[in-house]
């Protein structure tokens, strides 16, 4: 099970849910902190907003110069642009435009109060966004890095600055923006789901298994889950700013369904309902690996929505790294219990049930099989690679796992739908028959070998008549005329004590 747990330890890392961007920044510049950098993806004839107000703390007025830059990054990767950017702003001071940058002209503004920059020239098929006219309107598709910069006559001044990036569909960066139709469709697809799962339910409502009610749940979080995701994105596009409360509600809605999804592929291959009749002790154990998955999954969640997107902390490792040993002992517990079931199956001869079994076992061989095969494609082109120019596909490594996810509660869905044979799947005690031949040959097509089975029947008792006790006793105890004669009374109930313990 070695590679299993391998994929599960790399899934865990891989499959991260990154944040969107957002749409809007503030920032106080001073004198010490001169310099702001924001950096965003965005598509052909997106606009950028500035907004600038000065305030002074001395009577004199104050003379502030700013001066701003707008560079393409050729890949995601900016770092490269935002050192060219510097170079650029500090070389020289006058109006450049180039292919992949442009560099407005430094200029001298008093502090005082509104402060109004260079705005862009639109097209005569071109409009603003905003009220305000736009500084820069972009060109082509790419990761744009806005580096702004201020100095002044004197400390004694505050600058703030508001930037918006915004495009006609709103405030979505161009890496984020296939999410939100995508969680639209998934949300779609998961009330689809949950709408067939009702129906055949309330149908076959008498003879409904335990699993089938675990399956409803898994639905209905995973609905709950894709609609959460959407309502997040839609606010953010339309309003260009993260709330942090529905972020992390959504994030936790996404670990519910998880935590709930992991216990139920765990009791289904334990055999709950089809093998076993109840889970024994097995179910403290499910019960908590649900809770500690849950609780680490949240912990995880939280800290990567309250830190910035590449802030590299370890408080983040912390819990990533036993979230990903915590999966690879689920995924081995799995697959041990797959094969348990499988080998009492094959005992007792129940080909529905068994059949039943390998389907499942091959559909979550398939998905390990699948997410293997993403991973390996996902690292090479996104990864390994120096400069990362196909940034579009970026967010296909998030919407994969959904998909992924789906495929397989789909594959659930069907072996396990109730129907009106829904009673053969449940569990049946296993009746002795008493026939050596038939238990031996369960034996050799379980294990494929040749088990001889010695019974050793208990001896059945022999059955005695009174007749045959009295004869024994009048051959076996004669009377000693030594003893004193015994009454009549207890010399029946003396007789009748030594044939029970002869009976």
């Amino acid at each position: 099970m070695l590679p299993y747990q391998i994929v599960i330890f790399m899934l865990a890392f891989y499959g991260v849910r990154a944040l969107p961007d957002e749409g809007k920044w503030d920032y106080n510049l001073t004198m010490e902190g001169n310099h702001m950098i924001v950096s965003k993806s965005l598509y052909n004839a997106s606009q950028i907003f500035v907004k600038v107000n000065c305030e002074s703390t001395q009577d004199t007025p104050i003379n502030i110069t700013i001066g701003w830059i707008v560079i393409q990054s050729p890949c995601w990767d900016y770092s490269d642009a935002i050192t060219l950017g510097r170079d650029l702003l500090e070389s020289s001071d006058k109006t450049i435009n180039d292919t992949t940058y442009h560099r407005a002209r430094d200029r001298t503004y008093t502090c005082d109060d509104h402060i109004i920059l260079d705005e862009a020239k639109l097209q005569k098929n071109q409009q603003s966004l905003e009220k305000a006219h736009p500084i820069y309107i972009v060109p082509k598709d790419g990761i744009y890095v806005l580096i702004f910069r201020v100095t002044g006559s004197s400390p004694s001044f505050n600058l703030g600055v508001h930037v918006e990036m915004k495009n006609d569909y709103g405030y979505l960066s161009a890496a984020d923006w296939p999410l939100l139709p995508f969680y639209g469709v998934m949300c779609i697809l998961y009330v689809i789901f949950g709408l067939i799962w009702l129906i055949v339910s309330f149908m076959q409502w008498r003879d409904l298994l335990r699993v089938q009610f675990w399956i409803g749940g898994v639905i209905l979080l995973g609905m709950l889950e894709k609609a959460t995701f959407y309502a997040e994105f839609q606010s953010i596009n339309n309003s260009g700013v993260r709330v942090q409360g529905a972020m992390i509600f959504a994030e936790w809605v996404s670990c519910a369904k998880r935590t709930l999804a992991r216990m139920l592929v765990i009791i289904v291959s334990l055999g709950f309902g089809i093998v076993k009749p109840r889970l024994g002790a097995a179910l403290h154990r499910v019960i908590g690996v649900g809770l500690l998955y849950f609780l680490l999954a949240a912990c995880e969640a939280y800290l990567r929505i309250t830190k910035p997107k590449n802030n590299q902390t370890k408080d983040l490792l912390v819990a990533s790294v036993p979230l990903a040993v915590l999966d690879s002992a689920i995924c081995w517990w799995i697959f041990n219990a797959l094969v348990n079931t499988t080998r009492t199956l094959r005992l007792r001869r129940n080909e529905v049930k068994l059949s039943l079994y390998r389907h499942f076992t091959n559909a979550l061989i398939f998905c390990v099989v699948a997410s293997v095969i993403f991973m390996l494609y996902a690292i090479k082109v996104h990864r390994v690679v120096t400069c990362l120019l196909v940034w579009k596909d970026l967010w296909l490594e998030e919407a994969y796992w959904h998909i992924l996810f789906s495929a397989v509660l789909l594959v659930i869905m069907i072996l396990w739908r109730p129907t009106n044979n829904n009673q053969r799947y449940a569990f049946v005690p296993l009746l002795e028959t008493g026939d050596d031949e038939e238990e031996e040959q369960l034996v050799n097509d379980a294990y494929g070998v040749k088990i001889r089975i010695n019974h050793q029947r208990p001896n059945s008792p022999k059955t005695h008549s009174i007749e045959d006790d009295i004869k024994w006793l009048e051959e076996n105890i004669t009377s000693d005329p030594t003893l004193p004669v015994l009454d009549s009374d207890e010399e029946v109930v003396n007789t009748r004590f030594e044939v029970s313990k002869m009976q």
